[in-house]
């Protein structure tokens, strides 16, 4: 199982995600106000990265995290489980 375990790279991603919330919200409010399409449009596309982004770190930092503890396993079939997820994981990021 992979987990992030570092209390500093939990709070920094939920923080960015909790960003993402309000500006999804503020989308939202956009749309029922009949705001221009073109501003809507403009903070998808920053949703989506903001999104985009928030995934890559939450990747690194779980990726990190996952490479440092696996000598620590000890189970060469779970340490290639692990690895062989965290390739699918980043291949879907990409995607």
């Amino acid at each position: 199982m992979l987990n992030l375990k570092s209390v500093q790279a939990k709070s920094q991603i939920i923080h960015r995600l909790a960003r993402v919330e309000g500006q999804l919200r503020g989308v939202q409010k956009m749309i029922a106000e009949d705001r221009d399409c073109k501003d809507i449009v403009q903070q998808l596309i920053a949703i989506r990265s903001a999104v985009q982004s928030a995934s890559l770190s939450f990747m690194q930092d779980v990726t990190t995290e996952c490479l440092a503890n696996l000598d620590h396993q000890g189970d060469p079939e779970a340490q290639r489980v692990a690895m062989s997820d965290l390739i699918k994981m980043l291949g879907k990021l990409s995607e």
